[in-house]
């Protein structure tokens, strides 16, 4: 089911934005043609955009206790969502490795190995990895709108703080290095079945950081109270285990076509996932739990809005 109207048209300024935005983001001209084609083909071919719309989205929720409006909100948080981004996309790339979950479908199109082969396309994920970095540390930013206001030093090591925490051994590395080991892709360590909550915090590591890490730097680069961003976190934490339960009931149920990557890869390589532990009913049951606790989080900080709307479209997406 696609998001209702109002929040569609919302998703799809901010996608706009986002994109306008990452447009700006790469070397161009001054790194190998090679290297930014490559680092192109894995940022610019579409997607949900969910976790720098995620960026833009709290930026804007909290704007109000922040004593800011929503348009500098926006403005401020435009380099970190790019960031965001860019790390996701790097992830994505590597992800689809023979090495890894081995993938030839991205987002509808060929993964960036399968165009530009193995070895380029880890370089390709490396180079987003650190320009994200870069990207937040630069003043001016590159992603910058001309006259955007630009967020003071400390916020923006702050949120490249959290954000290094989410994609390092802690996080998405910690979480996928798990995957690995579960899925017997480690010769030096034998198969692991993991347990519910072994599996919980794999994927609090492997999606669920970076989801995080999204809600936060909004929040954070926004300038608002530390109380305000843990319930910021609190929020996004059941928000991101949502997505992957429903992400692992997708593919199970869903096509290709539907989903833009090779639906079914995950029973097919052994992988664990809710709907192979749980089941599709019990898991959609656990996703609903997620959203519950996500919103009453939002209730309770005064945040109520399109941050509802989005935790309840995430249950009956379809891709």
């Amino acid at each position: 089911m696609s998001p209702s109207p109002d929040l569609a048209t919302y998703l799809d300024d901010l996608r706009h934005t986002v994109d306008a935005a990452l447009a700006h983001a790469l070397p161009e001209g001054m790194a190998p043609a090679l290297i930014i084609d490559a680092m192109r083909h894995g940022l610019m071919s579409g997607g949900k955009r969910l976790r720098p719309c995620l960026t833009l989205m709290t930026a804007e929720a909290v704007a109000p206790l922040a004593g800011t409006t929503v348009p500098r909100a926006r403005l401020l948080a435009i380099p970190s969502a790019c960031a965001v981004e860019m790390i996701h996309s790097y992830s994505l790339v590597h992800d689809d490795l023979p090495a890894m979950d081995n993938d030839i479908l991205r987002r509808g199109r060929p993964t960036t190995h399968v165009v530009y082969g193995d070895g380029v396309a880890v370089l390709a994920g490396d180079g987003l990895l650190t320009e994200a970095f870069g990207l937040l540390a630069a003043s001016p930013s590159p992603v910058a709108p001309s006259g955007a206001p630009e967020a003071p030093a400390d916020r923006r090591l702050r949120v490249l703080s959290v954000l290094a925490v989410a994609a390092g051994a802690i996080g998405m590395v910690g979480g996928q290095t798990i995957d690995l080991q579960a899925a017997g892709r480690v010769p030096s360590h034998p198969a692991q079945p993991l347990s519910e909550r072994e599996l919980r915090d794999m994927h609090a590591r492997k999606t669920g950081a970076l989801i995080r890490a999204s809600a936060v730097a909004g929040a954070m680069i926004t300038g608002v109270e530390d109380s305000t961003i843990a319930a910021v976190d609190q929020y996004a934490n059941e928000l991101g285990l949502a997505f992957q339960i429903i992400d692992d009931v997708l593919d199970v149920e869903g096509s290709d076509a539907d989903l833009g990557k090779t639906a079914g890869k995950d029973a097919a390589s052994g992988k664990p996932s809710y709907a192979a532990l749980h089941g599709i009913d019990e898991s959609r049951r656990l996703a609903a739990a997620c959203v519950e606790r996500a919103k009453a989080t939002l209730h309770a900080a005064g945040l109520e809005g399109r941050l509802t709307a989005l935790a309840d479209w995430s249950l009956t997406r379809t891709r």
